[in-house]
């Protein structure tokens, strides 16, 4: 298994931070004289935001955790036993599946999905993450058994041309841009269409920014910004693994004259959004009040994403004690999600078990 260390030093404390990256699991360990100092992967991201030459190179060995580079393609009989270990904490959604039925029982089901990694593939370039008719089919008839959201870091419009259903609720921009389904819906609570967008504010500056982007990362080959109207995604899928550090400056270079912007990393992406306290925790909390279900106990919500920034939503659902969160990856790693499916195939097989679940009882009650 590929390994690598950074050292991060503070001359200030005299700390230094052994940073060891396996995989995708990212370990640290803060040393001072005498005592031992844990960091969680959250606070030392935060911590990186602080200028320093140790930093930036830490958030660059952060960026080659998440690659498939570092990942074996024979597996080691340690990553074995890792991942055997892990699914005890993190099993299959597949495997539970009863369970997880016996556990929504007397309840509504709501169904939030994240897009990319999770209903397609992660390719290479971002324009070309196709979901299959297989896939739309499915979530189609998902979408008539439970209220069903697509929640994505995409641009709203850009992940309903990929989807193309209208029955839909669509949460963009990591929830920053919501609007409910066009038509079709029986979940549909009301008259009027749920807009919210709660950084429209910062429209202009964002704009302003992904122009910058685009200019100053031009020099990199493989660099991909990408406008997604509420944030701005830098993927860098595309740029060979020692161009990588490079990237990063020039975004950090940008991001400076920023401050009311900050930056956070995902698969293979750098992604800049407003610094207000909206995520895709906030963006679900959002949509269960929309369709009625504020402080219902009724309720059992199933968020299923890849990225990081689902971890947002599967804590929401975690400190709630309702429903849960599935983690879709092939790799152990760090997650507030109760379950897990390693590939968008096996999200498919999830949701159409749910589907065939349901039907029989369709003419029933609205409840499960």
């Amino acid at each position: 298994m590929t390994k690598q260390n950074v050292i991060v030093s503070d001359k200030k404390s005299g700390l230094n931070m052994a940073i060891t990256m396996k995989s995708s699991i990212l370990t640290m360990t803060a040393q001072k004289p005498g005592r031992y100092i844990s960091f969680s992967t959250k606070e030392l991201l935060k911590n990186l935001e602080i200028n320093g030459e140790g930093r930036i190179n830490a958030w660059v060995e952060s960026m080659r955790a998440s690659s498939p580079t570092h990942i074996k393609s024979t597996p080691s009989l340690a990553d074995h036993d890792r991942r055997s270990s892990w699914t005890v904490s993190h099993p299959s959604a597949l495997d539970m599946f009863e369970q997880i039925i016996d556990a929504s029982k007397g309840k509504q089901i709501v169904m939030f999905l994240d897009y990319d990694g999770t209903l397609s593939p992660i390719v290479d370039d971002p324009d070309e993450a196709f979901m299959s008719d297989a896939m739309r089919k499915t979530v189609r008839k998902l979408a008539g058994c439970f209220p069903t959201a697509i929640v994505s870091g995409r641009c709203r419009d850009k992940v309903y041309g990929f989807v193309q259903l209208a029955e839909l609720y669509y949460a963009g921009s990591h929830g920053m841009d919501i609007k409910g389904p066009a038509k079709g819906s029986k979940y549909k609570k009301g008259s009027h269409a749920v807009l919210f967008q709660p950084a429209s504010e910062f429209l202009p500056m964002i704009d302003e920014l992904y122009k910058h982007l685009v200019e100053k990362t031009k020099s990199t080959p493989g660099a991909k910004v990408e406008n997604n109207k509420f944030c701005v995604s830098v993927h860098f899928r595309r740029v060979e693994e020692k161009k990588w550090d490079e990237l990063f400056r020039q975004v950090k270079s940008v991001l400076k004259e920023y401050p009311e912007l900050r930056l956070t990393q995902g698969r293979k992406v750098l992604e800049i959004r407003p610094t207000i306290k909206w995520d895709k925790g906030k963006a679900l909390e959002f949509l269960l009040e929309s369709l009625g279900f504020a402080n219902c106990s009724d309720v059992f919500p199933v968020y299923i994403g890849d990225d990081r920034t689902d971890e947002d939503a599967f804590k929401i659902l975690r400190e709630k004690g309702q429903g849960f969160g599935i983690l879709v990856s092939k790799f152990p790693k760090e997650t507030s999600a109760s379950y897990s499916l390693q590939e968008p195939d096996e999200v498919r097989d999830f949701l159409q078990r749910l589907v065939q679940w349901k039907q029989p009882s369709l003419g029933g009650q609205s409840k499960v």
